[in-house]
């Protein structure tokens, strides 16, 4: 199936403070949601669900059928997978034209957010570990996958900017960084019938963590 541009505008996160419930600045879009309910983390965690999750990501809606078939499943799992996700909001049927009854499938998109670490049950962080070992592992290979697949001639080849670095930075500081990519993404979110010819879904992914405090950085708090 062909990449639907700007057919969906999904977001996960943890933002540093949890502040789930602010507006995305972009007109007409939803508050962020927070996904604090344990049982809605572990259908989302669930390694099949993920794939089939980032499939329609990607590539827009599908049925189960052909989801199947790009994953290596049969189709009573994809169905089944499918309507666990749709149980819980992460993907709904679509309309459009098929043959016979096929029921066709998108990812519903919103910014949707997990509570920030503190916050989280023993329970709900061992859900966490695993979903995030899963989906940054997943993001890897795929970002590998479609780097080796690119041809020499064709245009995206060279498509796949990454960028690590180093800043120091307060937590208001980070939280509000996070903030502003959440702000830069949604900027360039649009509808599809306003995204420009020659379009293409892109991936991104924004990590950021603590390094281990150093003995200045310790003094110095001590010292505020």
């Amino acid at each position: 199936m062909s990449n639907q541009p700007g057919a969906t505008r999904t977001t996960r996160s943890v933002s540093p403070d949890g502040d789930a419930g602010r507006t995305s600045g972009e007109p007409g879009r939803r508050e962020s949601i927070e996904l604090d309910d344990l049982a809605t983390l572990k259908a989302l965690a669930h390694p099949r669900r993920q794939r089939v999750l980032q499939h329609l990501t990607v590539h827009g809606p599908a049925t189960s059928a052909t989801l199947g078939r790009a994953l290596g499943l049969n189709t009573g799992a994809t169905s089944y997978h499918l309507r666990e996700l749709a149980r819980y909001g992460f993907v709904e049927e679509t309309d459009r034209t098929g043959h016979g009854r096929e029921r066709w499938w998108r990812a519903v998109p919103g910014d949707r957010r997990f509570p920030p670490r503190s916050r989280q049950s023993p329970e709900m962080r061992l859900v966490m570990d695993e979903l995030n070992h899963h989906a940054y592992a997943a993001d890897l290979e795929l970002f590998e996958e479609l780097q080796r697949g690119a041809g020499d001639d064709d245009p995206w080849a060279d498509a796949f900017p990454y960028s690590r670095g180093t800043v120091r930075l307060t937590l208001p500081e980070l939280r509000e960084f996070f903030e502003e990519y959440i702000a830069l993404l949604n900027r360039y979110q649009r509808p599809e019938t306003e995204t420009p010819s020659g379009a293409r879904t892109v991936l991104t992914r924004f990590l950021a963590f603590p390094a281990a405090p150093h003995q200045d950085d310790t003094e110095e708090s001590e010292l505020s």
